[in-house]
């Protein structure tokens, strides 16, 4: 699966969502809905959000140094990260703790033509949204179901732009099915009981996007459709002749450490070693462009030499 930091959805996700929290905050002023408050610093917190993915893929840009020799690729998970601890933070927990004290202290939603034609408006901004990042996902993710395309991707910037939107337009109908009850019964707890619903949604979103970054920073192997081309592509048959065994790592999105011991003829010479050892590279290379870093011990195969680590 390639890898896209889908800078495309990323941006179409911050103007919308910049509008969309204007408008929102505005329509709390007017109306004293305790949903829109909740929605208006969701939507800030998600254009937060994006702003940290664009400074993530910026900063994983800039060169290797002696200190950090494999370069900074991985910041891109780092940032990832920090979008889910402020999406349960800001997002979720600040929500739960506003619905808790509208239902404690419900009073009438006032001007409710406000917070029902903002939400309307946020629909359609946020579908906006969602359509570019499932156009831009659909690009990668090829055969995988939508959940196995979220838990696999090496880049986390689509499928945390794709779990915000998703949960923005989840969001969005709660808070307008809270404002609805609300002005249809005339009970304001109804509207407190709709931004609880969104507080809890997002901070179950903040912890599945917290549990596949948290992965990505432990560091993953390939995936196995490329864990295969790199093996099919180390033996030529004639020089090197098995591999023994293999580590790969994610050093970040579009870079991948490839670690082997390949057998080679015991009647081989260095500089033949060295000659095959430098093609295994190049077929590596051309068949996983991303395998930056490769790093290939030759050995005399043996049960011994086939253990793992040895």
């Amino acid at each position: 699966m390639s890898a896209s930091g889908g800078t495309k959805a990323i941006v179409a996700a911050l103007a919308a969502n910049l509008a969309i929290a204007a408008a929102k905050f505005v329509a709390f002023l007017f109306s004293g809905s305790s949903s829109m408050l909740a929605e208006a610093v969701h939507s800030l917190a998600d254009s937060g959000n994006q702003g940290l993915l664009l400074l993530g893929g910026k900063r994983a840009q800039r060169e290797a140094t002696p200190q950090h020799p494999f370069g900074y690729g991985r910041e891109r998970y780092i940032y990832a990260f920090l979008v889910s601890i402020v999406l349960f933070s800001v997002g979720g927990m600040f929500a739960i703790y506003e619905g808790y004290e509208k239902i404690k202290h419900p009073h009438p939603i006032e001007a409710w033509y406000w917070p029902v034609g903002v939400l309307v408006f946020a629909i359609i901004a946020e579908g906006f949204s969602f359509r570019t990042a499932i156009k831009e996902s659909n690009e990668l993710r090829g055969n995988l179901s939508w959940k196995d395309f979220i838990r696999r991707a090496k880049a986390p910037e689509l499928p945390v732009v794709l779990l915000e939107d998703f949960g923005a337009l989840v969001g969005l109908v709660l808070a307008l099915g809270g404002v609805g009850l609300a002005l249809a019964t005339g009970d304001g707890v109804w509207d407190g009981i709709g931004t609880v619903c969104i507080g809890v949604l997002l901070v179950v979103i903040a912890i599945v996007l917290a549990a596949e970054t948290k992965s990505l920073l432990l560091g993953e192997a390939a995936g196995i459709e490329d864990v295969k081309k790199i093996e099919a592509a180390i033996v030529d048959g004639e020089t090197v002749t098995r591999l023994i065994h293999m580590r790969t790592l994610h050093l970040g999105p579009e870079e991948l450490l490839v670690a082997a011991k390949i057998a080679v003829q015991h009647d081989d010479t260095a500089a033949e070693v060295a000659t095959a050892i430098d093609a295994a590279e190049a077929r590596i290379r051309a068949a996983v462009p991303i395998a930056r870093v490769i790093y290939l011990e030759p050995d005399i195969y043996s049960e011994k030499a086939a253990a793992p680590g040895a």
